[in-house]
Formats: C-alpha cells, sequence, structure tokens
C-alpha cells in the first residue's frame, strides 16, 4: 500500500495503475475510520477497483461554530485499518495542498443542497462539492464509493458529476449499523455512554415511522410522533424529520417508488443523522 501526500507521486502512482490496465475506484473520508469506511474499501475492491482512499478534513464544509478543531483525527490507526482492508493508495492532502494561497473557487449546486442540511448547517454542501470535484480531479477515478447514511450528501454528489460531466460511476453503499441499530459515524464517539444508549432512539424512531408510513399511516401525523419520541429521548434540536423524494430531496406526501425517510438532531453536543429507504407494498 502506498501512502501519499504529494500531487505528483499521487498522478504517477494512478498513471501506473492504468497503464497496468487497472481500474481506479476512490473511497474520500474524513478519517477516524470505522467499519462503514472499510464497507466502502470492500465494496471499492468488489467492483475490481484498485482502491484510494483519501483522508483529508476538510475545513470548508464546517461551519463557524462547529467542530473541526475538535474532529477525531487518528492517522495511524487509520493507515493500519486501510492495509489490512487492502486498499491500494492512501492519499493524504494537506490543507495547503487543497487549498493553496489564493484559492478562490467554491462550487455551489442549487435544488437537492437547498433544504435539510444545507438549511441547517448555510455553506456546507459547497465545500463538500468544492472537496469532493478536487478530489475526483486528483484522482480520476472510474468509481466513486460514499456511504448512504450521508444521503443528501450523496445526493449532492451524484448531481455535481452529472452537472459537470465527469463520467464518473457513484456507488451509494448502504449505511452500516452497530448491533443496537445506531449508524456508524466517526462523531459517534463524542457520545458519553449515556448518550450513546439513549442515540439508539434515532434508527428506532425511524424504523417505526418507516413502518407506520408502509402501512398507510398519515404521514404528518407519523412525522410529527417520530420527533416529539426524540424530544422525549433528550434529543434538542431536532432539525428534521421528513420523507423525502430519494432524487430530488423534495417532500413527498405519499412513498413512491424512490421515497427516503430522513432526520438529524442533536443529542447532547453531538449531531447525529440516519435515514431509511421507503418501499411501500405491492
Amino acid at each position: 500500500m502506498q501512502i501519499i501526500r504529494n500531487m505528483a507521486e499521487l498522478r504517477a502512482a494512478v498513471a501506473a495503475r492504468r497503464d497496468d490496465g487497472q481500474a481506479i475506484g476512490l473511497v474520500p473520508t474524513m478519517g477516524a475510520l470505522h467499519r462503514g469506511h472499510i464497507a466502502l474499501v470492500d465494496a471499492a475492491k468488489t467492483r475490481g477497483t484498485s482502491v484510494i482512499v483519501s483522508i483529508f478534513v476538510n475545513p470548508t464544509q464546517f461551519g463557524p461554530n462547529e467542530d473541526l478543531a475538535a474532529y477525531p483525527r487518528r492517522e495511524a490507526s487509520d493507515i493500519a485499518m486501510l492495509e489490512a482492508a487492502g486498499a491500494a493508495i492512501v492519499w493524504l492532502p494537506d490543507v495547503a495542498t487543497m487549498y493553496p494561497d489564493g484559492f478562490a473557487t467554491s462550487i455551489s449546486i442549487s435544488g437537492v443542497s437547498e433544504r435539510w442540511d444545507g438549511a441547517a448547517r448555510p455553506g456546507h454542501f459547497a465545500g463538500v462539492a468544492t472537496v469532493v470535484a478536487k478530489l475526483l480531479l486528483q484522482t480520476r477515478p472510474d468509481i466513486a464509493f460514499f456511504g448512504e447514511k450521508d444521503f443528501q450528501q450523496l445526493a449532492v454528489i451524484r448531481r455535481l458529476v452529472s452537472d459537470l460531466d465527469m463520467g464518473i460511476e457513484i456507488v451509494g453503499v448502504p449505511t452500516q449499523r452497530d448491533d443496537d441499530g445506531l449508524a456508524l459515524s466517526s462523531r459517534n464517539a463524542y457520545l458519553s455512554a449515556e448518550e450513546r444508549v439513549t442515540a439508539r432512539t434515532l434508527p428506532r424512531a425511524l424504523g417505526e415511522a418507516a413502518a407506520a408510513i408502509i402501512n398507510g399511516a398519515d404521514i404528518n401525523t407519523t412525522l410529527a410522533d417520530a420527533v416529539a419520541r426524540l424530544r422525549d429521548a433528550g434529543f434538542d434540536p431536532i432539525d428534521y424529520v421528513a420523507l423525502v423524494d430519494a432524487d430530488t430531496l423534495e417532500p413527498i406526501e405519499k412513498p413512491g417508488i424512490s421515497g427516503r425517510l430522513i432526520a438529524a438532531a442533536r443529542l447532547g453536543g453531538t449531531r447525529l443523522i440516519d435515514n431509511l429507504a421507503i418501499i411501500p407494498k405491492d
């Protein structure tokens, strides 16, 4: 496994693999890796690609009062996990490489980025779109892999790649969960032991809401009940619990073939997000 920190070496490594007839798969991460990230690497290997994993804590997607300074950084253990998982390259750019002096470009995506996390975290998706565009251009993958846990982010990236004619396949990998149902996230490390127990209310509330919607319950009432359950458990604020079209992220009033139940709420100092597919009965 190659560990690369400069652009010239990255370009040479990617070119060598292409000359050898290998397809390139990219797994962009911010480090603090867990089984969810390794599932992305496994998916990339299953597709027969030479897997590049980027690790970069991107400052432009954090708001002024968010957790950039506190975000967990575990480079040595991340590298060990990726070597065990069979990654080919770990790309470790620093801030000066990604945003050199004079950097003046930001990518803004309308539509899918405007509601939900876009409203709760102004500027977040411009930061995401810009850094992902750079990573895609730096590594030139055939396929890039993203977790479905960050479902709105996945929709934003798909729109980015489509609109800019990048010709890269974007693969969403199902959310990986702990035994109690909580979606794996690097930010779960912020939770106290007591909060970790309470946090399982989020996937449970979504699961119950999804079942109710599929069985024909009134959607507005069901969503309000889910919000009330989260509030009663101690989540505050609750940014949203919504049923949306999985492609457009617009709210929908009945489950269709592409419905998605999405939620974001804060528990203590930790913001948690989750989502579930809504598959109507035949």
